[in-house]
């Protein structure tokens, strides 16, 4: 046998992976350590941070909320609306998943000599219309970027409702709301164009327009249609029914409704063929219902349809839905609709 061969050489590093761990065991006895690489956290993916950031925006808008709504000279009624909020957009937090924790955190402070910011955030009304204002804004553009879609749906829900606090909390205290996302639904690109940068590009909350929504079925679209079609008519039996105030707003939602209706047909290429879903007329409740009722469950319905279609819809695809579940959030609230933390999602309610 060769004394050199493979085998041999197997022998002679196993010996000397003993010898290692031997010395190893005596210095760690004699009270020498061996140095190792500090703890660091782990780096967050896309999703995490995503995840991380409307946390965070949530915990400090509930702190914000929770310690303005005890503050001397406020209302009770703006008290009680920011207590409302700090218990909502907490159990959003929760819902997120809750901040993160790695257990290294006292760990890597204490080595890297970081201290806390000392910053603090303003604890008022206003400055909380602002950060809910701000937070509705990052969490709407992350709802139509998240890769997951039932990540996107929840972002999308959050977003609506910090929207929607804003709007409520700016009413009672005078600020100036936040401003809202455009709800212009996107042409659908000619059959034989070339997708344009622009065209394609993901929107900003804020700038640019919506991209048309992919992911998407034909009968997930002709449901849509169909809602908006369906809460056009009804509003227009009711404010044909109505005189006044009544009368004027819900003809007003009624024109938008058909609108929009009109533009999700062009977006599934429905309209004027056999497939179009919509009808010369659709039952209506009775007088028993009284009109800001109806209102309300028809916006409701129609922020349960889009919320529904954000967890579909590919990501960069979603904003002009969340827009629009943001949209029919605000019109249910103008009607009456109480407050929730997750809009559109009942198995959160």
């Amino acid at each position: 046998m060769n004394p050199n061969g493979p085998r041999a050489r197997t022998r002679s590093r196993s010996a000397l992976t003993a010898l290692a761990l031997t010395c190893a065991i005596i210095l760690s006895g004699c009270g020498v350590r061996l140095e190792s690489p500090p703890p660091t956290e782990p780096v967050p993916d896309a999703v995490e941070v995503v995840r991380r950031t409307a946390v965070a925006d949530a915990l400090l808008v509930a702190d914000q909320a929770g310690t303005a709504a005890v503050a001397d000279g406020v209302k009770p009624d703006v008290a009680a609306e920011l207590t409302a909020i700090a218990e909502a957009t907490a159990l959003q937090a929760q819902q997120l998943g809750g901040e993160y924790d790695s257990g290294l955190g006292d760990i890597v402070t204490e080595r890297s000599g970081a201290s806390p910011s000392a910053t603090t955030p303003e604890q008022t009304p206003g400055a909380v219309v602002t950060s809910l204002g701000d937070a509705a804004t990052r969490t709407r553009a992350a709802a139509d970027q998240a890769q997951s879609g039932p990540l996107g749906r929840l972002l999308g829900s959050v977003s609506a409702a910090q929207a929607r606090y804003a709007w409520n909390l700016a009413r009672l205290t005078g600020a100036r709301a936040p401003a809202l996302p455009s709800t212009q639904i996107p042409e659908p690109l000619e059959d034989d164009a070339e997708p344009s940068e622009t065209s394609t590009a993901p929107a900003s909350a804020t700038e640019g327009p919506a991209a048309v929504p992919t992911g998407l079925s034909a009968e997930e679209l002709a449901t849509l249609v169909l809602a908006e079609d369906t809460a056009a008519y009804a509003l227009e039996v009711r404010a044909a029914q109505a005189d006044g105030d009544v009368r004027t707003r819900a003809y007003d939602r009624a024109r938008v409704h058909r609108a929009r209706a009109q533009a999700w047909a062009l977006v599934a290429g429905v309209d004027g063929t056999d497939q179009d879903p919509r009808r010369v007329a659709y039952a209506v409740p009775g007088p028993e219902t009284a009109t800001p009722d109806l209102v309300r469950d028809l916006e409701n319905d129609l922020t349960q349809n889009y919320a529904t279609l954000v967890g579909v819809a590919e990501p960069g695809t979603r904003a002009i839905l969340v827009a629009l579940m943001t949209d029919t959030t605000l019109a249910a609230a103008q009607w009456g609709a109480p407050a929730i933390p997750f809009p559109g999602l009942p198995e959160r309610a």
